[in-house]
């Protein structure tokens, strides 16, 4: 029995262009600069379920942590009940600060501290190794989450990911190609919380093992193109 795999004749090798700079295995990668390994500071937002620290200086009575509820809000002795769904820390502390002061609390200076983050997940299904929630930090990407998936399935279409994103109430969809990702034809996209990111499915390489399953009941020769 001889199978033959044919399209899949090798891969190009890496090149240089306006955005990638290929250094040959001759030289060395230069190292990166401070600024190059900060990510972009994104706002770390409360949502529904978050665990926070809450420490209210000089009044450690009120200083506690406590889980947001489930419709984004947090009650406190003196506070009382507060929205604190879409915030920052620093944002939730301002508010806290506002609500003590109307009920004669002199000064309050207060801290917070997101300790556990449920609500800033980006979703990962479709043809992964672990489909799934992942959390969501300032340097997530899509090959990012892909990797926290465990990597992309023995079925998956490299070249058909959908970001799924609500932007203004309006959904949008982006479409990637992974394997361009990889060979730096452009940047790694940025995801966010909230984000859906969908693999495809590849029929292809379905029909291509269904066959070689097949192949020790065949009496001829087995070739299988596959795109």
């Amino acid at each position: 029995m001889a199978s033959a795999l044919a399209g899949c004749a090798g891969h190009q090798p890496l090149q240089s262009t306006q955005r990638l700079t290929v250094v040959d295995s001759a030289g060395m990668l230069p190292p990166p600069s401070r600024t190059d390994l900060t990510a972009a500071d994104r706002p770390a937002l409360i949502g529904p379920l978050d665990t926070i620290q809450v420490d209210v200086f000089n009044i450690p009575d009120l200083s506690r942590e406590m889980q947001v509820d489930s419709s984004g809000r947090i009650a406190m002795p003196l506070a009382g009940t507060l929205d604190a769904r879409g915030k920052t820390a620093q944002e939730l502390a301002s508010t806290i600060e506002t609500a003590l002061r109307a009920r004669y609390v002199r000064n309050p200076e207060v801290t917070i501290n997101i300790k556990n983050s449920v609500s800033q997940v980006v979703t990962i299904e479709g043809q992964v190794v672990e489909p799934g929630l992942y959390p969501v930090t300032n340097q997530m990407t899509l090959m990012r989450v892909i990797a926290s998936a465990k990597g992309l399935s023995e079925f998956a279409r490299q070249e058909e990911v959908v970001i799924l994103r609500t932007v203004g109430n309006q959904r949008m969809a982006g479409l990637y190609n992974v394997a361009a990702i990889r060979r730096g034809e452009y940047d790694d996209p940025p995801v966010y919380a909230n984000d859906m990111i969908v693999v495809g499915d590849s029929p292809q390489r379905r029909l291509f093992r269904d066959l070689v399953s097949l192949s020790p009941l065949l009496a001829a020769p087995l070739i299988a193109v596959i795109q």
